[in-house]
């Protein structure tokens, strides 16, 4: 298999060196490197500066999600691979896959990170970058949007999230299937990918606050959100997607002023909308809130940013109801 792909590195953890005399952070063309043996793939390498991952901003997660999408659409790529810090790999991987559009026809686009340092006992990072670029390369990966791989899975950016801080099995789908695996050079799929998201409109609206619901929460904190400029709110509920009573009034209010307030779930829940659950469940549907079709809140938020750039809360309702 050939192919040409573009390797775009942030300087996250697979870059670090820590152990030995000259500290530091890898560049693309370091990490391509420490590759081992010929992958059979035309590799060009890009460095990005980015911030650490656990505070990695909305305009860089933009910023590679363009730079992914412009290298598939209009400069003939066969793929792209992005390393990423595994802190909001997620996020980034979901961002992108929302904007992807029509790019994502044209070639795998692959997100990787590692636990463990460039030079650290066992380092996980070379074995992902040599797996991330195979898969990108393989034609098997056009059409199914944006990744994540590691430990030679790959895994939905819808699906996919970090459940384990202390070991190299760090990101999960459970309990949706993982897509494949990357095997003897090439990629083999296990299990269809999910649904391509609604076309993006206009350019995405960055502020947009993710706050976490307990019972008797004071409605103020949502408020002040909404003051500070928040165009749109993602409420983390309980159960199918419930919030506490007190803050029914308040959405009342937030959709007069036409703020779009979207409710997940610190759950796993059904992709369905609010109004379609049995009786007594989604009551915020009755006063304005937008059900988040199954996405956990982290990634609701990216959802409603994209969704924003469409118009206000009833274009974000439309678009959610295409998730």
């Amino acid at each position: 298999m050939t192919g040409r792909v573009l390797l775009v590195a942030t300087g996250d953890v697979m870059a670090y060196a820590r152990h030995t005399r000259r500290p530091g952070l890898a560049t693309a063309a370091d990490l391509l490197a420490a590759v081992p043996g010929d992958l059979g793939v035309e590799v060009v390498t890009e460095d990005v500066q980015a911030e650490p991952s656990w505070d990695t901003s909305p305009s860089t997660m933009l910023r590679l999600a363009r730079r992914a999408r412009s290298a598939l659409l209009d400069e003939g790529f066969d793929g792209v691979v992005v390393t990423h810090g595994l802190d909001t790999i997620e996020e980034t991987a979901f961002l992108t896959d929302l904007l992807a559009g029509p790019a994502a026809l044209r070639g795998g686009i692959v997100l990787t990170g590692a636990v463990r340092g460039l030079d650290e006992l066992s380092s996980d990072g070379p074995r992902n970058l040599a797996s991330s670029l195979v898969a990108a390369a393989d034609p098997a990966l056009r059409g199914v949007g944006a990744v994540v791989c590691v430990n030679d899975e790959l895994h939905a950016a819808r699906w996919v999230t970090m459940a384990d801080a202390t070991g190299v099995a760090a990101l999960s789908s459970t309990p949706a299937p993982i897509l494949g695996r990357v095997a003897d050079g090439r990629v083999e799929m296990t299990a269809p990918p999910p649904p391509r998201p609604p076309a993006a409109r206009g350019e995405p609206e960055t502020h947009v606050a993710l706050i976490k619901t307990y019972p008797e929460m004071d409605p103020v904190l949502v408020t002040s959100v909404v003051d500070a400029g928040a165009r749109g709110v993602v409420l983390e509920g309980t159960g199918a997607g419930n919030i506490p009573i007190t803050l029914y009034a308040t959405l009342s209010e937030l959709a007069e002023w036409d703020i779009p307030v979207v409710v997940a779930s610190r759950c796993r829940t059904r992709p369905v909308a609010l109004e379609d659950l049995p009786p007594a469940l989604g009551l915020a549907t009755k006063v304005g809130a937008i059900g988040a079709r199954g996405l956990a809140a982290v990634k609701a938020r990216y959802a409603l940013m994209v969704a924003l750039g469409g118009g206000g809360r009833s274009a974000v309702r439309d678009w959610f109801a295409r998730l």
